[in-house]
């Protein structure tokens, strides 16, 4: 994993394009982002494999968030790869989430919203920024949530909440708290956010293991911001979709239940009203519609848990980097992954690795992009050695590197 800095390190023309005036409100247009998607092999209970491989273009991750453009200095056309550190809440909780199915009879599309629609909230965000001339302005976003506890642990993704100053929960019945964010996640695309209230009704969390191609479910968020509580069926379109979103590969359900931008962070539910998933993206092709996706509840509970217990995600090995990605070569630079800074006390810094060192091998593999560094860097565990091929000043320079814990 690999670390993101607070905005310090990119963000010279962050807000250029997006509002000249000063105090000016809005809401954004969905970011939209292309990717590409290499199925894999599904493998639900009772089922033979199916092979083949698709690609799909332009998912548009299913949220009204604010977008920016970031610079690097000296003119350099990049990309900031992770989010702003983790804002973290100490809490004294044995978070455990015990909230699993015990029902396996199926109910009817109404019985199922009945039970799983209290358990969805809407989510609405500020971001305050700077504009080029350095003026103040306020956009708005807008999401959905997942109550997995009585006292108020609201599950999310990333994106939905990442960078806000303030979030606001509006339950079922309209009532309206502020949130406090708890910890996320970027590799997931998780977060977790807390309302002070009790007694709240929570999700029944399913088992995504257990689910099939062709079982039918329900999807409930807040589509186009304005449209809480809304519920649309469907069936899983298919299971293990490798989708990449913000250059991160999420392993994630596809179904065909229409969800819009503002449903992030909803329930996926089971003909049990079992959460089976959270939504995250959907598919934004000009020919292409009934293809949204889901991150496997599953995975959402191992996530959740430990945000809630320690605010990040452990053991996740990291060289203790933050990374440009150059994507077109220029006279000053060519095209390729640059090392903007080093976290303090990592083994990148410790190894004598400085901004603008450009990577070109990690352990012998070329490396040319953030991802392939990334799917390199996953297979090793915090306390690996790996050894870091660089070009600094024209000259190639190898370094050994400890991987750290990420706390990101």
């Amino acid at each position: 994993m690999f670390e993101s800095k607070n905005d310090k390190l990119i963000n010279e023309i962050w807000n250029k394009e997006e509002n000249p005036n000063p105090s000016e409100e809005k809401i954004d247009e969905p970011k939209t982002e292309t990717v590409n998607v290499e199925p894999t092999t599904p493998t639900p209970p009772k089922q033979e494999p199916k092979s083949g491989k698709k690609r799909i273009a332009g998912i548009m991750l299913a949220a009204a968030l604010v977008g920016g453009t970031f610079g690097f200095g000296g003119g350099y056309l990049a990309l900031q790869m992770y989010p702003q550190s983790v804002i973290v809440q100490n809490t004294n909780t044995n978070s455990s989430l015990n909230n699993t199915a015990l029902s396996s009879d199926n109910l009817s599309l109404q019985d199922i919203i009945q039970k799983a629609q209290p358990s969805v909230v809407e989510i609405r965000t500020e971001t305050v920024s700077n504009n080029f001339l350095l003026q103040e302005y306020v956009s708005e976003g807008a999401g959905s949530g997942v109550i997995i506890t009585s006292d108020g642990y609201i599950v999310t993704n990333n994106h939905v909440i990442d960078n806000a100053s303030t979030i606001n929960v509006t339950l079922s019945d309209g009532t309206s708290y502020p949130a406090t964010l708890i910890g996320k996640d970027a590799a997931t695309d998780l977060a977790v956010i807390k309302i002070e209230a009790t007694n709240l009704t929570m999700a029944v969390l399913g088992n995504s293991d257990g689910i099939s191609v062709g079982d039918t479910v329900v999807a409930i968020g807040n589509p186009l911001g304005r449209l809480g509580g809304s519920a649309t069926d469907g069936i899983i379109s298919a299971l293990d979709r490798e989708i990449t979103i913000d250059n991160e590969t999420m392993t994630l359900l596809q179904t065909n239940a229409a969800v819009n931008p503002g449903n992030s962070g909803g329930g996926l539910f089971n003909s049990r009203g079992e959460l089976i998933g959270i939504v995250n993206a959907k598919s934004s092709g000009s020919d292409i519609e009934g293809l949204g996706f889901a991150i496997p509840v599953n995975d959402v509970k191992t996530v959740a848990e430990q945000l809630i217990n320690d605010g990040y995600v452990s053991n996740r090995a990291s060289m203790g980097v933050y990374l440009s990605e150059v994507t077109q070569a220029t006279a000053e630079l060519p095209a390729g992954l640059y090392i903007s800074d080093t976290v303090e006390g990592s083994g990148a810094e410790k190894a004598g690795l400085q901004a603008y060192d450009r990577i070109i091998f990690i352990d012998g593999q070329e490396v040319n992009t953030f991802n392939e560094l990334k799917k390199i860097i996953r297979n090793h565990n915090v306390g690996d050695v790996v050894e870091v091929t660089i070009i600094r000043d024209g000259k190639q320079v190898n370094a050994n590197v400890e991987l750290t814990e990420s706390k990101q």
